[in-house]
């Protein structure tokens, strides 16, 4: 029997830092750090677990935009709010706008290359 689905980043030394802007981005939310020999940090945002970890090895990929979160909101200061402060040091995808499937949505890499698509339906 399945007990759980998380999302999982994997950054290379960047994983603290990327906890903390997430933390701050959004104050809502619930963090921990796992103590082990590589840093391992469990944040939940909205009911949704996304697990941080740094690896020690690099590797030959990074994020990429056919993966993101996906963040519902309910008012469009919100929105703009956290669209400011992932975009900060990122690059935009996609403008906050109404693209006719929703009221109003962007779509955001951050400066970590974690991509983020923020939606108010």
């Amino acid at each position: 029997m399945i007990v759980k689905v998380s999302t999982y980043l994997m950054f290379t030394g960047q994983a603290a830092e990327a906890l903390a802007l997430y933390t701050e981005v959004f104050p809502e939310s619930e963090s921990s750090v796992r103590d082990g020999p590589v840093y391992m940090a469990d944040w939940r945002l909205a009911g949704h677990d996304v697990m941080l970890v740094d690896s020690p090895p690099v590797h030959d990929f990074t994020f990429t935009p056919s993966t993101s979160l996906f963040v519902d909101f309910d008012d469009a200061a919100a929105l703009d709010a956290t669209f400011a402060k992932l975009s900060d040091g990122g690059s935009v995808m996609m403008p906050v706008d109404n693209y006719g499937f929703s009221q109003r949505f962007g779509w955001v890499a951050d400066r970590f290359g974690v991509n983020w698509q923020l939606n108010q339906p």
